[in-house]
């Protein structure tokens, strides 16, 4: 399922959605001016977690292997498809979470979700030296507090060849069953897990269900019968 656009409209301008995307894109365009020294870069700034287990045995200590790469790696991708993929959910959700949650909580609540997605990923993973890099963690909580926030919005989505409203209570909900199984999946092979960092995204979700209520700058309700909002059941009423 490929998410096209949702039937929110946002009240406010997205500036930190559009400032974390352009942020991305531009660390990625670093990324690409190592050339054949990028896979060197990654494994210095990307989140492995056997370093940062035993960060404090290592030069740099706990900052170098572990503080920095925590945060350094959301911003970090490895690959055109990946980079596309995770930005254009973030432009499709981000705006209605920034506009529930105004600018500077929403900024807050993105990377205090990439911080618990990481250690959902360290602690599923304690031993795998491969890096952990991507902004699927933070944006994964920005998926959960759409689906609390917004359950009933329409998502116009590409099923196969096929165009669809999909209510985004299901549309995310599907969504996050996908990475439950895969990510339950592999907890039982052996060796360094690499590709797709399942628990960072549930991790993720599970982070935005919950803290979006509190970063929240208006209650968590919603019209069902008030005015011109009984037309459209599925929009959040604007304070």
């Amino acid at each position: 399922m490929i998410p096209l656009r949702d039937s929110n409209r946002s009240a406010m301008f997205p500036a930190v959605t559009l400032a974390l995307i352009v942020l991305n894109v531009l660390i990625w365009l670093y990324e690409l001016s190592f050339g054949r020294n990028l896979d060197r870069f990654v494994f210095e700034y990307g989140l492995t977690p056997l370093r940062f287990w035993v960060s404090y045995r290592l030069d740099g200590g706990i900052v170098g292997n572990a503080i920095y790469p925590l945060f350094a790696s959301m911003f970090m991708h490895g690959g055109w498809l990946h980079l596309i993929w995770n930005m254009w959910f973030l432009w499709i959700f981000g705006d209605n979470v920034e506009d529930r949650l105004g600018h500077g909580r929403f900024l807050a609540f993105y990377i205090l979700c990439g911080v618990i997605a990481a250690l959902a990923h360290l602690i599923l993973h304690p031993t795998s030296k491969v890096p952990l890099v991507g902004a699927s963690g933070a944006i994964s909580g920005v998926l959960g507090a759409y689906l609390v926030s917004y359950p009933f919005a329409k998502i116009y989505t590409l099923v196969f060849i096929f165009f669809m409203e999909i209510p985004a209570f299901l549309f995310l909900v599907l969504w996050f069953v996908f990475q439950f199984m895969s990510g339950a999946s592999e907890l039982g092979s052996v060796g360094d897990q690499t590709g797709v960092a399942y628990w960072a995204h549930i991790g993720g979700f599970i982070s935005g269900v919950i803290l979006v209520r509190f970063f929240s700058k208006r209650p968590m309700y919603r019209s069902w019968a008030d005015s011109e909002d009984d037309r459209y059941p599925w929009r959040a009423r604007r304070w």
